[in-house]
């Protein structure tokens, strides 16, 4: 089975309540269909946390950006706001609450994780991004 190409996208339509469910149905069909079940759950976790903090906090367009190459898969959220996000700290507890814990999410469940401004041909936004390695 071949791994995903290159890269694989999925543009969403800002501010639609959808956008979390569609890419990670999206997600875990290319995922399956390219063999790599085994990333799928973690995956569609860290996708979910950063479309959702793409779609709620931007008011602009967002994508969904996969790229597997050398055993890793790179997940990246794209948004318009060029802004970067709020990380947080290694010793935040988040407690009962129900917002600020996506990107702690993501920074417990992956290898390595950031952000970077997308630029380049006149974009601007940001890419809050990780990777997940195959064992």
């Amino acid at each position: 089975m071949h791994p995903p190409g290159p890269e694989q996208c999925c543009r969403l339509t800002c501010r639609d309540p959808r956008a979390v469910t569609v890419c990670r149905r999206t997600l875990r069909l290319v995922l399956t269909l390219h063999g790599l079940i085994g990333l799928v759950d973690t995956a569609e976790l860290l996708a979910a946390e950063l479309v959702s903090n793409a779609v709620r906090h931007t008011e602009g367009p967002a994508a969904l950006r996969v790229r597997w190459a050398e055993g890793v898969l790179w997940i990246g959220a794209w948004d318009a706001d060029p802004e970067p996000p709020r990380f947080p700290a290694e010793s935040d507890d988040f407690g009962e609450g129900e917002e600020g814990r996506g990107l702690g999410l993501v920074r417990a469940s992956s290898e390595v994780w950031g952000w970077q401004p997308s630029g380049g041909s006149g974009s601007r936004g940001k890419y809050v991004w990780c990777e997940l390695a195959t064992a």
